[in-house]
């Protein structure tokens, strides 16, 4: 196993030799820094491989609170110690509310930094080997739910199962990581199976049948929600996998509460021109051709492919000629976008 790394940064650091010995006698290398400008460049140049950031509080210049974030922008997931003289209580509120793992107070001895040192460093341990093992059990779970002949939603239940598994794994767990890659890619190979099997009756007017697409999403999704006294507004983001929307979510959410989270299937092609021209036109893309000549716009003319005006023509469209064939432009899927309503 390799060596724990930690960056120790204080302006009295001559003065701690006997913990660093101590430290180093215990196994754990030890990089040392001045001030807070020598830490961010020291961090800066061993970013992947120190462990742990152990910051003195009331360094001359830049602070412990001010190299803090500098550190956390280079990575924010690294462990980050606190220690310091001043006991303030609005020091210290300032420092947890800055995601500190931990904060002492000095004088400190040898052992209560090893103690923090295994508490911290034991419970990204337990936590990976948890993790990878639960997956590990997971697997067959995942593996038999994708040759069960699933519909739809269960393809959508499969891929944010193997989604939140993406998320949790550690960067550095490669062999369990390389495993989910490869259940990801079968996945992706059943799912456009599923897709070319099922795609034309999910686009036949007649059937209405399978999961909501681009051309339907606002007509099932939001028009519903109009006109009942409270504005409604919508964000469309272009491309936004469900894995991105995990992990801004937390950030939403401390200004927004998520009441409910649904998702639909982009038509093919997945181009904008397409599938975004679908969602505001609720029109297959044959179809908006032949009710807006003048503004539709194919592959080979020039302009933007973005065509204004669609969306009024949900509520108010010409009549589609009866007999309109909807054709496929190009044989290609992705996995399902996700939305959150909010």
């Amino acid at each position: 196993m390799d060596k724990i790394k930690i960056l120790w940064a204080d302006d009295e650091i001559d003065m701690l030799k006997p913990h660093l010995m101590f430290l180093q006698s215990k196994g754990y290398e030890v990089l040392t820094a001045t001030n807070g400008h020598d830490a961010v460049e020291t961090y800066l140049e061993h970013s992947n491989e120190i462990d742990v950031v152990f910051l003195d509080e009331s360094m001359p210049g830049l602070t412990g609170l001010e190299t803090l974030p500098k550190i956390k922008e280079i990575n924010p997931q690294v462990p980050v110690v606190m220690i310091t003289k001043n006991e303030a209580e609005h020091v210290m509120e300032e420092a947890l509310g800055a995601q500190i793992s931990d904060y002492l107070i000095k004088p400190v001895n040898p052992n209560q930094i090893l103690l923090t040192l295994k508490k911290i460093i034991d419970n990204k341990r337990l936590i990976r080997e948890k993790t990878a093992m639960d997956y590990q059990q997971d697997f067959r779970q995942i593996f038999l739910q994708m040759t069960s002949g699933l519909d739809h939603e269960g393809w959508v239940e499969v891929y944010r199962r193997i989604v939140n598994w993406e998320l949790k794994l550690d960067a550095n767990q490669a062999e369990v990581g390389d495993i989910l890659s490869q259940q990801k890619e079968q996945a992706n190979t059943e799912f456009s199976k599923f897709v070319v099997k099922n795609y034309f009756d999910w686009v036949d007017r007649k059937q209405e049948t399978g999961p909501i697409m681009s051309h339907s999403l606002l007509r099932k999704r939001v028009f519903p929600h109009v006109g009942k006294g409270v504005p409604t507004i919508v964000l469309l983001l272009d491309n936004l996998r469900y894995d991105q929307w995990k992990v801004i979510e937390p950030f939403i959410n401390e200004l927004f509460r998520t009441e409910q989270e649904d998702y639909f299937f982009s038509i093919l092609p997945t181009a904008t021109q397409y599938s975004r021209n679908a969602i505001f036109g609720g029109m297959m893309p044959g179809d908006l051709e032949a009710a807006f000549p003048d503004k539709w716009k194919n592959d080979n003319d020039e302009g933007g492919k973005h065509v204004r005006g669609f969306l009024p023509g949900q509520t108010c469209r010409p009549r589609i000629p009866q007999g309109h064939q909807v054709g496929l432009h190009q044989n290609h899927q992705r996995e399902p976008r996700q939305r959150s309503q909010r």
